[in-house]
């Protein structure tokens, strides 16, 4: 299948396709880093939601191996989001010009976000939405689960409609949390290194991790995190889109000193 044409920028790695929402620029830009088997269209449009909201420019990306992107070069090791968050993530912001963005991430892409907050980064603010900090038993059953459904069930037609790549895009992920070598994985030490505001959501029945994921960010960052814990599953942006929504955008517009909408 074909996707609509979006543009590719190059990264370290090759080159990655992207969606540009045009917005305010005396006003932060936003960068949204999707989850483990996601792509720009796999944010179902959430990003232009938050952009309309805001006034601020949006840009969402496909990571490597995701959407129609460049495939990626080498097998992923357990420590792809560290990669991702210390070389893509700034190569991005500077080839895009992206200067001081508010990352919002969901689940790996969540924890990507993190990572990056937690190095040298000048950070407007950082969104999390179900993101993973250690690995935890349910979420272990929750990727094994996905093994099965794309093995055995629909999910590897369901992905051929997003990713020119299924088998590559889910192994990328699936292989490595299944990995042993990934069973330490464990961001709760770096955690401190975050000193820009955090809004950080989780869904009660998210079959992928608990809230102790994001209790951990209120609890070891150094700067100030809220939480908004609601009763959903792994994508409280598209499962509870309306307090989702409220909560991001009212958080960007204080982070942004800007008012509502455009």
């Amino acid at each position: 299948m074909t996707s609509a044409v979006l543009p590719t920028v190059a990264v370290p790695g090759g080159r990655v396709e992207y969606d540009d929402v045009p917005g305010d620029p005396t006003r932060p830009p936003l960068l949204f880093l999707h989850e483990g088997l996601g792509s720009v269209g796999l944010w179902r449009g959430f990003h232009r939601t938050v952009a309309a909201a805001t006034g601020c420019r949006a840009v969402a990306y496909s990571r490597q191996g995701h959407g129609f992107s460049d495939p990626p070069r080498a097998p992923r090791t357990a420590r792809f989001m560290h990669e991702e968050a210390s070389a893509v993530v700034p190569a991005l912001c500077a080839e895009l010009a992206l200067r001081r963005p508010v990352l919002v991430g969901h689940s790996d892409g969540g924890s990507i976000a993190l990572l990056h907050a937690a190095g040298p980064a000048d950070l407007a603010g950082l969104v999390v939405l179900a993101p993973h900090v250690f690995v935890e038993p349910i979420g272990l059953e929750g990727v094994a689960a996905a093994r099965t459904a794309f093995v055995d069930g629909d999910l590897r037609a369901r992905m051929a409609r997003h990713h020119r790549d299924p088998d590559v895009t889910f192994a990328g992920w699936n292989d490595v949390w299944m990995s042993a070598e990934f069973r330490d994985w464990d961001l709760r030490p770096e955690l401190a290194g975050i000193d820009c505001p955090v809004l950080g959501v989780q869904g009660t029945a998210d079959p992928y991790g608990t809230v102790a994921h994001v209790e951990a960010v209120r609890d070891l960052a150094a700067g100030p995190v809220e939480l908004l814990v609601l009763d959903c599953g792994h994508a409280p942006h598209l499962e509870r889109p309306e307090p989702t929504t409220d909560a991001v955008v009212r958080s960007i517009a204080a982070w942004t000193g800007a008012g509502l909408g455009p």
